[in-house]
């Protein structure tokens, strides 16, 4: 072969060699399930956490409205009746670690003039805003990124209450 074929023929292998080696693969998939990894576990983490918050608030509120009805039912007075129910309320919710300063309350009583009373069906129903995890206080975001939730419970008072 003449010497200037020859050397047209190593300069095609050696750029073909270096384009080999730019090409080459090896050990980028690591790095890119590392990579792809994180972007999808990051988020994932975090809606579970979010989902947590949400349940736990949700049976708090749940769980405070019944026994609060339930109490509300069985206090002699009217006004031992509401105070029952608001101790009701502030333990149900303390149990799951819910603040308690942004809780409502309504109860209502049908088939009575007056409450509690005889037959009565009283509602309770019990309103929060849970706010999501890991959102900082700067700009006010804590009270745009929570969630309002609200549970009802009934309960009927006794044929036989006789309120003093």
């Amino acid at each position: 072969m003449p010497p200037s074929k020859r050397s047209r023929t190593m300069n095609r292998l050696a750029r073909f060699a270096r384009l080999q080696r730019l090409r080459d693969d090896t050990g980028t998939a690591a790095l890119e399930f590392i990579t792809v990894g994180l972007i999808l576990l990051v988020p994932l983490v975090y809606l579970v956490l979010a989902l947590a918050a949400l349940q736990a608030g949700t049976l708090a509120v749940e769980g405070a409205a019944r026994q609060a009805a339930r109490v509300f039912v069985q206090a002699p007075t009217a006004e031992e009746a509401a105070a029952r129910a608001a101790r009701a309320i502030e333990f149900g919710l303390a149990d799951y670690g819910i603040d308690g300063s942004s809780v409502s309350t309504t109860v209502r009583c049908s088939g009575a003039s007056a409450c509690p009373a005889r037959n009565a069906l009283v509602t309770v129903t019990v309103r929060v805003t849970v706010p999501l995890p890991l959102v900082p206080d700067v700009l006010d975001l804590s009270s745009t990124a929570s969630v309002p939730i609200e549970a009802s419970a009934s309960q009927r008072v006794s044929r036989f209450w006789t309120g003093q």
